[in-house]
């Protein structure tokens, strides 16, 4: 998901823009590692005019249960699941799923 702990010290790294390369650095100890194959995008903040990183990694096929169901879009009969609370604490959570084949997200209410 675009977050790097330093391998030194174990602190959260931060991601920087230098001559349009990302890298990680770490603020205890400097630590410094270049970005492997992380996509990256960097938007000008409007007030401030600083630059914010954002890093954009899709490992949510990699990481996520899969589960048979039919695609609403592809008819294909796998996806990976999570559930998120979006209503009322005493409601249950909403499931939300998508295709393993074409991408699709959508989402199933109880």
């Amino acid at each position: 998901m675009g977050l790097r702990f330093c391998p030194k010290c174990g602190t959260l790294m931060t991601p920087r823009v230098k001559n349009g390369k990302v890298y990680f650095v770490c603020r205890r100890c400097g630590y410094k590692e270049e970005s492997k194959g992380d996509s990256y995008r960097v938007r000008k903040e409007t007030k401030s005019r600083k630059k914010i990183i954002v890093i954009e990694e899709d490992i949510s096929m990699k990481v996520l249960p899969k589960v048979k169901i039919t695609c609403p879009r592809c008819g294909h009969n796998e996806a990976v699941f999570w559930t998120m609370q979006t209503r009322a604490a005493d409601e249950p959570a909403t499931r939300f799923f998508k295709c393993t084949k074409c991408g699709y997200t959508w989402r199933e209410y109880d």
